[in-house]
């Protein structure tokens, strides 16, 4: 289906890959269209469920997704099993007794038969309910069973906001266990009912196998499910789309991505730990040596496995963005890695663009200027004051520990600061995961050595589903950080069996447009909170 909406979406971020995904336009909000009070209808159908293998019939494979929900749009995902068309319905209704049909793309093994669909005009502060199913291309009249899901619209200017934030999913040996219903964290997520859930990088591990079973210090076993594909490092590009297919073998992390649209970043482990573009592997589990192939590889299953809408300004793949999401949250999502430098004692004195790159901070800059949402919300793949180093010698993140004035990639960070201060831009903070633990900082120029900036928070959490770290990362001291919460496992080596597994919450009030940050834990519960009170925009 066609259209001539005005914000229809900007040039494709890569040719090869969005020419094959097409798009739909729609609009949605015809009188009569009751608004649903009741929750999500069926569930999806399980994973390699006998209801998905239609004879004859194309079948989806891996559920359905939604992805960067902003003002007016969103994007729709889904797998078919051999080339087809992707065809989605659209209610107000779970029941879907009032629909309004939107045509798909044809998927075809270039893309590994993954496809998106492209939503526009959307109203405001709705659930709409959408199932979409393949149909064959032979027979328009052969079609396999839907799969249902939902997703919440872009809120009114009264209306609340919650969101999830998290990282680091299928890490380091722990992978999808059926005991668990695949990702132990994911029932108290999806009991959260959020609005979206931002996933702060590490959303697969391509450079973490792991094996059926892994013996426990109680004398149990963590069982996880196996494909070949995990059986070892990824490197080509079928073996990073196993990745992706790996993770929605988790029933109800599937389930949950089917009730709660997406806002994804990538950090490393969506390639290979700790990468750099030109960086040469002195790893001995790959043959293939080179970053840059890696990362083209990794990139292009990125892309096809989850919901990103084509609104980067980067005409190179990269994933900077900015999601508008109503009144009073705009969430500006940073790629810190394919502009990242080699990871050196990070003590350069002249800043060269090494964490965002001179295009991204400029576009940073100037479109937090141009925001006039109460929150403007950073969404960074890397903690700013944390040391994570990289070996002995070389540094990994964005600080080095010399507590001094900004060197190296700080001097990136130094330069966004300041423009938020001198450019009077009031109401930001930072959200990030990648420590594998979760964590309170609050910065302030009183306590730095460098203070040209104006106080600020950032806030820190995961994993969903890999080892937690048993103490938390150095304080580089350079602006000035303090923690002011944190949560580590007891002791070294712990996963998700021994339960300590951690997610973000962000709530935004309507009414008084305060912002409630909750640290919380694997049932839920939060650890800490705190409540922000907005000042001038």
């Amino acid at each position: 289906m066609t259209s001539d909406l005005s914000d229809s979406p900007q040039p494709a971020l890569r040719a090869s890959r969005r020419g094959l995904l097409g798009g739909a336009a729609l609009t949605v909000g015809a009188a009569g269209l009751a608004l649903p009070s009741r929750a999500l209808g069926a569930p999806s159908p399980a994973f390699g469920s006998a209801s998905l293998i239609s004879r004859g019939r194309p079948a989806l494979t891996h559920g359905v997704q939604s992805g960067d929900v902003r003002v007016g749009a969103a994007t729709l995902w889904a797998r078919a099993d051999r080339p087809s068309r992707l065809i989605a319905e659209i209610s107000r209704d779970a029941r879907f007794r009032d629909v309004r049909p939107v045509r798909g793309p044809v998927v075809t093994p270039d893309t590994d038969l993954t496809g998106e669909i492209h939503l526009f005009r959307l109203p405001d502060g709705i659930d709409l309910h959408y199932r979409i199913r393949a149909v064959s291309l032979d027979d328009s009249h052969r079609a396999g069973e839907p799969v249902v899901g939902r997703l919440r619209t872009a809120p009114r200017p009264n209306d609340d906001v919650r969101f999830l934030w998290s990282g680091d999913i299928a890490g380091q040996g722990w992978g999808v266990n059926p005991e668990y219903g695949g990702f132990r964290v994911a029932d108290a997520m999806r009991a959260r009912r959020p609005d979206f859930f931002l996933c702060s990088g590490d959303n697969i591990y391509a450079d973490g196998p792991v094996q059926a079973s892994v013996p426990l210090p109680d004398g149990s076993t963590w069982h996880n499910l196996v494909i070949p594909e995990k059986t070892k490092v990824a490197e080509t590009l079928e073996e990073y789309r196993g990745q992706y297919k790996y993770n929605l073998m988790a029933d109800n992390w599937r389930a949950f991505l089917a009730e709660t649209s997406q806002v994804v970043q990538w950090d490393d482990h969506e390639v290979t730990n700790n990468w750099y573009p030109g960086e040469i592997l002195a790893d001995a589990r790959y043959t293939e040596k080179s970053v840059d192939v890696l990362a083209a590889r990794a990139g292009r299953a990125f892309h096809e496995f989850l919901p990103v809408a084509p609104i980067s300004p980067d005409d190179e793949g990269r994933v900077y963005r900015v999601i508008h999401h109503g009144p009073h949250l705009d969430l500006f999502v940073l790629d810190m890695r394919a502009h990242k430098n080699p990871n050196t004692g990070n003590r350069e004195p002249v800043a060269d663009g090494g964490v965002l790159g001179n295009r991204q901070t400029e576009w940073l800059i100037g479109e937090l200027r141009k925001s006039r949402a109460t929150w403007k919300v950073i969404a960074a793949d890397l903690p700013l004051a944390l040391v994570v180093p990289d070996g002995s010698a070389a540094q990994e993140g964005i600080a080095q520990g010399d507590n001094g004035a900004p060197l190296g990639r700080e001097l990136d960070i130094a330069r966004v600061l300041t423009a938020l201060s001198r450019l009077r831009i009031r109401n930001h903070v930072w959200l990030t995961a990648d420590v594998h633990y979760t964590a309170a900082h609050h910065y302030s120029p009183d306590r730095a050595a460098y203070q040209d900036f104006d106080p600020f928070w950032e806030f820190v959490s995961g994993p969903v589903n890999a080892v937690v770290a048993n103490a938390p990362n150095a304080l580089d001291g350079t602006f000035g950080p303090r923690a002011e919460f944190v949560a580590v496992a007891p002791t070294a080596g712990t996963g998700p069996a021994s339960g300590h597994q951690y997610f973000g919450e962000v709530e935004i009030s309507g009414e008084t447009r305060q912002l409630t940050v909750s640290l919380r834990g694997l049932d839920g519960a939060a650890l800490w909170s705190t409540t922000l009170d907005p000042g001038p925009r």
